[in-house]
């Protein structure tokens, strides 16, 4: 299988969270693409729901007139995805750390950690437009089977 080797592709819609059928289904076109595994496939879906999650909910407090931006920039080497809401952004500082034992037993707030473990790379940004979360994945096509491919 040949894998596609750059491109971007950007989708905005409203903050609404019936939108993350349709994010689950472009992640897992454009994983494919690229040339990723399953199970690749299966933990950038879960870190991209979360984070889209995070941007309706957190970013633009359910506001049904702002925007989450979803962009997938495909480099020769990752896969780089920017969630953009247009909320105030959050202080990774102040984030809980969910393996506190105080934490242990709250039922949130393990999101952004799962991100991390999911992904090689996650940093956030604040922009003109809103706040980003880019989360990078490393491809390394020969280990998903296009040693074959001339």
């Amino acid at each position: 299988m040949r894998s596609v080797t750059k491109g971007q592709v950007e989708i905005s819609f409203s903050s609404d969270i019936s939108y993350l059928e349709l994010v689950q289904d472009v992640s897992d076109h454009i994983a494919r693409l690229v040339g990723l595994d399953a199970e690749s496939q299966y933990w950038i879906g879960l870190s991209l729901r979360e984070s889209v999650t995070n941007a309706i909910q957190h970013g633009n407090q359910l506001d049904p007139t702002k925007l989450v931006v979803l962009r997938f920039d495909i480099q020769e080497d990752r896969l780089v995805i920017t969630v953009r809401d247009q909320g105030e952004g959050v202080d990774e500082d102040q984030l809980p750390d969910p393996l506190d034992p105080e934490n242990l037993l709250k039922p949130g707030g393990r999101g952004i950690f799962f991100v991390r473990s999911f992904m090689d790379k996650v940093s956030f940004r604040k922009s003109a437009e809103g706040h980003e979360v880019i989360m990078e994945k490393r491809l390394n096509h020969k280990n998903q089977g296009d040693e074959n491919d001339d």
